[in-house]
């Protein structure tokens, strides 16, 4: 006849079994808690990342100089303030310590960015923090059971308007020219005056040799009417391909900066041209610059154009070839349709004073 086992074996055994459950659950539940912590503070530390992100882009948009080549920082350090609020939330809080302008280094671009305070301001660093000294650190959830209640953390972005290295189709043109001399000679700022009799003045009102007047940046002997579109508009891409079929360009995507290609020209300032030259007044557009102009004239005149600039119109004048003009100054330009350099640690063969869409740094 069996013996029956002690019933309070199995009760022992049953208490040793809660035991080890409790004993693995303890550091399960840690590990959870401690997952989610970790998570949330993941997520936070990205969200203030593209925050940073998107304001330092948005910020360096400001930094476009004035055509005297001056710039007014205070605008870029609303921005940043502004944009880092509409990512965040209310209330969140920049430091002017974590607002960092300047020029960056190229040679550093690929490595670790150096902002130099010299030249034209082209860059902007933005630090935002979630921190005791500024907008509070994370709360976080079970971590308060070990006596940890928040955390701290930082994000940075760094922005740079990128210099331009050629035109593409909308890129904001100017179909007139100035000499390569006259240029180099002159600040920003400074200015010629284009007559309608083929005359050009320059900024201390001294006469250039030459005869001045409009080129053709597309269709040989364009017309007052297409000139005057393309002063309004910009570069068209029937301009591009007309500039590729005369074999002037390589290609027909854009005109390279750099590319010296001799384009039909006409002297003088055509009265047609003031319905459409009157309204770009204050504003600033590409211009061909040209080193010497063929011997020719008349109907086949011609410019060897070998670099491109920015100017400001400043005025304009329509009453006799002798009295009709146009004012242009040197100046800066913000073109999000021009293109920029395939390597931004090269700083030679850009246009000088023109910007294109910013690009993240860090």
């Amino acid at each position: 006849m069996r013996s029956r086992r002690p019933q309070h074996r199995s009760r022992r055994r049953r208490g040793t079994v809660l035991i080890l459950v409790g004993l693995v659950t303890l550091p399960l539940l840690g590990m959870v808690a401690f997952a989610t912590d970790y998570g949330y503070l993941l997520k936070c530390q990205a969200d203030l990342q593209r925050a940073a992100d998107a304001t330092a882009l948005a910020a360096v948009l400001d930094l476009e100089p004035c055509t005297d080549g001056t710039q007014d920082l205070e605008p870029v350090y609303d921005a940043v303030r502004e944009y880092a609020v509409a990512n965040m939330t209310d209330g969140f809080s920049v430091l002017s310590a974590d607002i960092e302008i300047g020029r960056f280094e190229p040679a550093t671009v690929y490595s670790d960015v150096q902002i130099a305070q010299t030249g034209i301001y082209d860059t902007v660093r933005v630090t935002l923090r979630r921190d005791a000294s500024a907008n509070g650190e994370v709360a976080l959830f079970f971590a308060n059971a070990l006596g940890i209640g928040s955390a701290p953390i930082t994000a940075t972005a760094t922005a740079a308007l990128r210099k331009s290295s050629g035109l593409e189709a909308g890129s904001d043109v100017l179909p007139f020219a100035v000499p390569l001399d006259e240029w180099d000679m002159i600040n920003a700022g400074d200015q010629w005056n284009i007559y309608g009799d083929g005359r050009i003045l320059d900024s201390g009102g001294g006469e250039v040799p030459g005869n001045w007047g409009t080129v053709d940046i597309g269709l040989g002997s364009n017309s007052t009417d297409d000139l005057g579109d393309q002063i309004l508009n910009g570069l068209r891409q029937h301009d591009l391909d007309a500039l590729y079929d005369q074999g002037a360009i390589p290609t027909t995507e854009y005109i390279d900066a750099f590319h010296a290609m001799w384009l039909g020209a006409d002297s003088g300032l055509s009265v047609g041209m003031k319905h459409d030259l009157y309204p770009i007044i204050g504003e600033e557009r590409l211009i061909p610059i040209y080193d010497t102009l063929n011997d020719e004239g008349g109907d086949n005149m011609a410019a060897h154009i070998v670099r491109w600039g920015v100017v400001k119109v400043v005025d304009a004048n329509f009453s006799g070839s002798k009295n009709s003009y146009l004012e242009i100054a040197k100046g800066y330009l913000y073109d999000a349709d021009l293109r920029p350099p395939p390597d931004l640690s090269e700083d030679f063969d850009v246009i000088e004073g023109a910007f294109t869409s910013p690009v993240l740094l860090e």
